[in-house]
């Protein structure tokens, strides 16, 4: 990639950040439609300025979006997580955060100009019915689904619906003649926020958790639980690039870990109020070995986990000093399909730390504390790290711990940040590795529809041509890289892709992280136990 690439990538990441932690600020959920303006003077003020807009300018105006510039200069100027949620974004951002959606449950790309399937979502629907990776859905309720002008929006809209309704589908298989008819029964579809669990070792489990949704405490005790038959004596807690979520999600989690009545965090509100909140006799994992993973991705309901977890000296918290919010949002319905998510308290962990970082300075400071940390040496140095004496707490168990700016781990694990590799995760996260890959296995549909995962690992290996290949799609997509020392790299993440997108996340999880240095180390400590 030429120099303005270089020095601009890590900006991709700040606004990838960004996204994430707008996404994972939903917390403390409420519906009760607070008049955030008020009852009286104030109130009146703004009303009548948008009437005399509204009857009396000069030229016709929207009042509409006058009115979101409004709550949106109201929200930038308290803190960087009270935000505006528009009535088209709010019900995808609820589906995201409940965990499931109606629908026919498929993973799919607008490629040629058709619908084609990338994966049925495992215990969906349309998995139920038959469809698979490859298929072209054509036609839904026989209305075409193909052609130039056939919008994502007109598609979706096509294949959801209420629950327990039908849609008759016309489907093209590649190698079979003809169109397949099915119909697939509409039926909440789960959105999972555990991407991953599996066996690291004989004793090690690990589980990778990406969001903290409604769903999230009940799929991550069935991944527990699995584990433990399995023979997981150990636990690797996988939270790195995880924005948060619901705190309730978060203290069930922590729950699973601490004893009876240890804090897991208390809340203080501008009052004074506080609340605490305290391990039940319910937790499936009080005494096996715990290692938790985060970074600088790591956010909101993550590092309440970490937090109670380092604060009662219950395991070791592996990886970079995470985003630093300790921010309380509750959700408030605006009644016309909007939302504004307000910060209503504090949060601190058990020792008493507030790990929010500063935000005086302004919501693009703030965000862009990211690039900061690359120039001050803390990605490749725990050294580098700036910590406040008048921040410092000890634990229980007699470590010292600081509060002011995210969860400072016990082990540190340097970032990779050689252009080539943060290239590639770029690529990845982006989704042109995922997009490149769906292309390859279309050229094979059918030879790889038939693989097992055993034959996957022996047979399929990502060629040099394929790799130079995937270099000349970035490079005409503007993403201008050469790949010298990282092939390896490169090669394992696209045979990652591949395989997560014919077998699934916790496949594509195991492959990444075989040479992952965190669970390398996590690895080494675990056999040290």
């Amino acid at each position: 990639m030429a120099g303005y690439q270089k020095k601009y990538l890590p900006i991709f990441f700040c606004v990838a950040v960004a996204l994430g932690i707008f996404i994972g600020s939903t917390l403390n959920y409420s519906s009760n439609p607070t008049n955030l303006l008020g009852g009286n003077a104030k109130k009146e003020k703004l009303n009548r300025l948008i009437d005399y807009i509204d009857y009396e300018y000069v030229d016709p105006i929207n009042t509409d979006s006058i009115v979101e510039v409004t709550v949106n200069g109201i929200l930038e100027n308290l803190d960087p997580h009270s935000v505006y949620i528009p009535p088209s974004e709010l019900q995808e951002v609820s589906e995201s955060m409940k965990g499931d959606f109606v629908g026919i449950g498929i993973s799919f790309y607008n490629f040629n100009d058709t619908i084609a399937v990338i994966q049925a979502i495992p215990g969906g629907p349309s998995e139920k019915a038959g469809i698979r990776g490859g298929d072209r859905i054509v036609a839904a309720d026989d209305q075409s689904l193909t052609g130039a002008d056939v919008l994502d929006d007109s598609i979706t809209n096509q294949l959801k619906g209420q629950i327990n309704t039908k849609v008759a589908l016309k489907v093209k298989r590649p190698g079979v003649d003809g169109l397949l008819d099915f119909k697939v029964t509409r039926s909440v579809v789960p959105l999972k926020s555990v991407d991953a669990s599996y066996m690291a070792t004989d004793t090690l489990g690990y589980i990778k958790i990406n969001r903290f949704a409604e769903s999230t405490p009940e799929e991550f005790e069935k991944a527990l639980l699995s584990l433990k038959r399995k023979g997981a004596r150990q636990l690797v807690l996988d939270l790195r690039g995880n924005p948060g979520g619901y705190i309730s999600a978060a203290e069930q989690i922590a729950d699973q870990f601490l004893k009876e009545d240890q804090l897991i965090l208390f809340t203080k509100n501008k009052t004074g109020k506080i609340e605490n909140a305290y391990a039940t006799d319910e937790g499936n994992f009080e005494s096996g070995k715990l290692y938790v993973l985060i970074n600088e991705n790591s956010a909101s309901a993550s590092e309440i986990v970490a937090g109670a977890i380092q604060d009662n000296d219950r395991g070791v918290i592996v990886g970079r000093r995470s985003f630093g919010k300790g921010l309380v949002q509750r959700e408030m319905q605006l009644g016309d399909g909007s939302a504004v998510r307000l910060t209503i308290a504090r949060y601190y962990t058990p020792t008493g730390r507030s790990i929010q970082r500063p935000y005086d300075a302004g919501n693009k400071a703030y965000y862009e504390d990211y690039l900061s940390r690359y120039k001050n040496g803390e990605m490749q140095s725990a050294d580098s790290i700036a910590v406040a004496d008048s921040l410092r707490y000890v634990t229980p168990g007699g470590n010292v711990v600081y509060g002011g700016g995210g969860i400072i781990p016990d082990v540190f694990i340097p970032k990779d940040t050689n252009y080539e590799k943060e290239a590639i995760t770029y690529a990845l996260r982006a989704g042109y590795m995922s997009r490149f890959i769906f292309e390859i296995i279309e050229q094979r549909r059918p030879y790889f529809n038939s693989l097992s995962y055993e034959q996957f690992q022996e047979e399929v290996n990502i060629s040099d041509a394929q790799m130079n290949d995937f270099v000349a799609y970035l490079n005409a997509r503007n993403l201008k890289i050469r790949i010298r020392d990282y092939k390896a790299d490169l090669k394992r993440y696209l045979k990652a892709v591949m395989a997560q997108q014919l077998f699934g996340n916790t496949i594509f999880e195991k492959l990444v992280n075989a040479e992952d240095p965190a669970i390398i180390k996590i690895k080494a400590l675990s056999r040290e136990e």
